[in-house]
């Protein structure tokens, strides 16, 4: 059975570089593509997919956001998460879901297409010890991870508990969570953090 793949990605470019290079090197063709959380769920609905390359940041929210809804709706889609978020953090953090393909945008292009051809094959992914270097967001949930992102942007707990629809409390209580596990004494301090082990927001 051919792989049916959708790159979720809000570039286009990397998007459309991403797919010539699935058809021209590895030889795939059933390719699709989408820029939203909001039409990556429509697409999943709409066709039958067995294969999904995402990254975390969409131009309409994080995927966090979404990954779990997915991975109950279509347990058996495989998903490999594609970002320039350190792996170290994330890709621990995704394989709560059972997501245990994590490419960063920075590596080569030849361990791009082994990772690739190994994903799209349904082989098993190759174990790398990953160091983490006493990295503070390495300890962080999945949820914590996702409202991590709108702090950094400077979104307060009201406009966050709205735009994930959860209680005030239960934001602040992550909140306290993150400043904890991350040591960090105030908001100026968090972000700094995020720049030293390079979590962009």
């Amino acid at each position: 059975m051919h792989p049916k793949i959708l790159i979720a990605d809000d570039h286009s470019m990397i998007r459309k570089g991403l797919k010539l290079h699935m058809q021209l090197t590895l030889g795939y063709t059933d390719i699709h593509e989408v820029g939203t959380c909001h039409d990556l769920m429509m697409e999943l609905v709409r066709n039958k997919y067995t294969h999904l390359i995402l990254d975390i940041i969409l131009s309409d929210g994080s995927t966090l956001e979404v990954i779990p809804n997915i991975r109950r709706v279509y347990p058996n889609l495989r998903i490999l998460v594609f970002s320039m978020q350190p792996a170290e953090i994330y890709g621990e953090a995704l394989k709560q879901y059972g997501i245990h393909y994590y490419m960063s945008k920075a590596i080569g292009e030849e361990e791009m297409v082994q990772v690739l051809q190994q994903f799209l094959h349904n082989e098993e992914p190759v174990r790398r010890h990953i160091q983490h270097q006493d990295n503070p967001f390495t300890a962080l949930a999945p949820r914590e991870l996702e409202i991590l992102h709108y702090i950094l942007k400077g979104i307060g707990t009201k406009e966050i508990a709205d735009t994930l629809n959860l209680k005030m409390n239960t934001i602040s209580t992550i909140k306290n969570r993150i400043f904890e596990k991350t040591t960090a004494g105030n908001i100026k301090e968090l972000m700094e953090l995020a720049t030293l082990y390079n979590v962009n927001y």
